[in-house]
């Protein structure tokens, strides 16, 4: 496919050799269940099961891990000491604290779960293509204890490669029966120093319906990943490293040479059509004082790794041969390893549909006209609310916001802007320069005093917040990271929202 659409594409290093790093985040994500060839665990209540072999190496908190336990009370346990042991089932602390009872898990649902009824099932199975599967942990349709009428269902989904971990709550019900229903969704490390839980689901007591978390470490990629479709099947491919040189270094490429030791003794005699040796080899950049590993990998297009219904060769936005130079959403995945391209929370094969209407049947369907496909906005309506921030009814799924019942969504509907106000206020308060690299300026010609200016990423995590007490006219941005944010600028009791470019 020819794409004629340009955007911003955020360049970043990528690789698949993780480190040590630990500081988990967490975003939301649409709502995916996934089916895997599954084995049934036997269970019995509050129980671990034997050691369960991972098909692929999982880094957690910094340590690789080739095998883990299931508890019966909807955890994953990383300690081998678990196995075939009584799983606790009594907590009260919020994590991260080094009193909760479970250590070094991944908490999916974890409550006081009945496995002794036979009413549900706990399965665990392998979905997808190396280097790129999914071990896939299913508790379908499980009974608290001593609320026997509520079910508890929900996936827990360890990603290969890329290290991420998402959290997919089916249909998790409540139970309100004293010291029984207490819930946690998120993750804790061995000493349990550290830990995260989803919004507003640390233990307490709360329902949740078809609603997707994704655990991630902010740049965990230490090195810059160059990946191309393997044309011939072969696993060789010829690599422009004048690409990059591009990445590496935007000001001055022509400042970066590549060697094939780290030492920089060895250089590479022609970087415009190097050819791979090994699949994945390492080479090295240096230049301007950095030397950086370079991961060289060819992989399979024919096999959609994420999922999306894209094929992967499509994949490559900026068509510069790099797969893994393209995250159009700025969530450290490349689009070709990610099943929601524009970090919308509308699933990419939803959103990856051709013209109807007055649009060509040939063309990607582009709901505002802007040259970007629904598929790579995220904002499909074009009113400057991202789509993200449509889903007004708070369950993280925008599509099934449709706040005028007129049967079209909120997030496809430019008429419909919750939160955005009249005409005449847009006109009088303004941003510039944009793209921004260093200062943001605020101009406001109203007669509205600003009271408070909030810098969202793209994936809605507040990074900046200036209140009415501080400077309203130039905000530092110098500190952000390259990419794409939005600004909500309240005045009173009226909220006008913007995007700009951070370069």
């Amino acid at each position: 496919m020819i794409k004629k659409y340009l955007f911003l594409v955020v360049l970043f290093s990528f690789s698949f050799k993780g480190n040590s790093q630990s500081n988990y985040a967490v975003t939301p994500i649409p709502f995916t269940q996934y089916s895997a060839s599954s084995a049934n665990l036997a269970t019995s209540d509050d129980r671990c099961s034997n050691l369960i072999a991972l098909p692929f190496a999982f880094d957690f908190y910094g340590v690789n891990y080739n095998e883990l336990v299931i508890s019966t009370n909807g955890y994953i346990d990383f300690r081998t000491s678990s196995a075939n042991t009584s799983s606790p089932f009594v907590f009260t602390q919020e994590i991260p604290n080094v009193a909760f009872p479970v250590k070094n898990a991944i908490l999916g649902a974890y409550s006081d779960l009945n496995n002794s009824n036979a009413e549900g099932t706990i399965t665990y199975g392998l979905y997808g293509t190396a280097p790129h599967r999914k071990f896939v942990v299913y508790f379908y349709n499980n009974s608290f204890f001593s609320c026997t009428a509520m079910k508890s269902n929900f996936q827990m989904i360890l990603s290969e490669t890329s290290n991420t971990i998402d959290i997919q709550l089916i249909d998790k019900q409540s139970c309100t029966a004293a010291g029984i229903g207490k819930t946690v969704t998120g993750l804790i490390n061995l000493s349990g120093t550290e830990g995260i839980a989803a919004p507003n689901r640390n233990t307490g007591t709360w329902s949740a319906y078809h609603e997707g978390w994704r655990f991630y470490r902010p740049n965990y990629y230490t090195n810059y990943a160059f990946v191309r479709c393997d044309d011939d099947a072969d696993g060789f491919q010829t690599f422009d490293l004048n690409v990059a040189a591009n990445d590496l270094s935007p000001a001055n490429p022509a400042s970066i040479s590549f060697y094939a030791d780290m030492a920089l003794t060895i250089p590479i005699i022609n970087p415009s059509a190097f050819t791979n040796t090994t699949n994945p080899q390492t080479i090295y950049a240096g230049g301007n004082g950095m030397i950086k590993s370079v991961i060289l990998s060819v992989v399979d297009c024919t096999v959609d790794a994420d999922n999306d219904t894209v094929d992967t060769a499509s994949e490559d936005v900026n068509n510069d041969t790099n797969l893994a130079n393209d995250d159009t959403d700025f969530d450290g995945l490349p689009n070709y390893l990610d099943n929601d391209d524009d970090g919308d929370l509308i699933l990419t094969n939803v959103e990856y549909v051709f013209g109807r209407g007055s649009q060509s049947s040939n063309s990607l369907l582009d709901t505002d006209n802007d040259s970007i496909p629904n598929y790579l906005d995220n904002d499909d309506d074009g009113d400057n609310v991202l789509t993200f921030m449509e889903d007004y009814n708070h369950n993280n799924n925008p599509a099934d916001d449709d706040t005028n019942a007129n049967s079209i969504p909120d997030y496809l509907e430019n008429a419909v802007a919750l939160g955005v106000n009249n005409f005449d206020i847009n006109q009088q308060v303004s941003i510039y320069p944009n793209p921004a690299s260093s200062v943001l300026n605020i101009e406001n010609t109203s007669n509205e005093a600003i009271s408070n200016i909030a810098i969202y990423a793209i994936n809605g995590a507040l990074v900046k917040e200036i209140k009415s007490n501080e400077a309203m006219q130039a905000i530092p941005v110098a500190d952000l990271q390259n990419g794409i944010y939005f600004v909500k600028i309240q005045l009173n009791q009226q909220v006008i929202n913007y995007k700009f470019i951070k370069q």
